[in-house]
């Protein structure tokens, strides 16, 4: 028996891809742009800011132990080494500034797109101290490479600070 009912556009479509359709829709709205570039930004940051606190002793004062692993624990694992660290001093406060910078500028969203390169030549260096976790160091390439790719989104100050200087307000 046909009723004089109109169908909605979703009414014609088959179960299983109704269905579908309905899961990524709700799966798009809940993994929105905005909120996947905030959380990759914060992922990133977490290890290296660990790490990059644990380095120091005080107010640009790095502790023993961040210089005696750059002295006589961290080699560079290059064709023909491994190798130590030239400057390890030195390699140790860059490393120990980055790694403290470089999340606080993702976490803010400040930026964002610099901090993430700078990170991404961080994971190169440890990549290269410590080959064996190429695994982890792979996650966090992607999230620094995302980052650079897709940008801060809107929760963050770059793109407070692109509204404000924007002609079209």
């Amino acid at each position: 028996m046909i009723t004089d009912q109109r169908l909605s556009a979703g009414d014609n479509l088959p179960p299983l891809r109704l269905l579908i359709e309905r899961a990524n829709h709700l799966v798009q709205t809940i993994a929105t742009p905005s909120l996947v570039q905030l959380v990759l930004r914060v992922a990133l940051a977490g290890p290296f800011w660990r790490s990059g606190i644990l380095k120091w002793g005080g107010f640009l004062r790095l502790n023993d132990t961040a210089v005696t692993l750059f002295t006589d624990e961290f080699m560079l694992h290059l064709p023909g080494g491994p190798y130590h660290y030239p400057a390890p001093t030195v390699m140790a406060f860059l490393s120990g500034c980055g790694e403290i910078t470089f999340p606080v500028l993702l976490i803010l969203g400040l930026g964002t797109r610099f901090a993430a390169l700078g990170l991404l030549f961080m994971t190169l260096i440890v990549e290269l101290t410590v080959p064996d976790g190429w695994p982890i160091h792979l996650t966090w390439a992607a999230m620094a490479l995302g980052i650079m790719a897709y940008g801060p989104g809107r929760v963050s100050l770059d793109h407070l600070i692109g509204r404000a200087l924007s002609p079209e307000r």
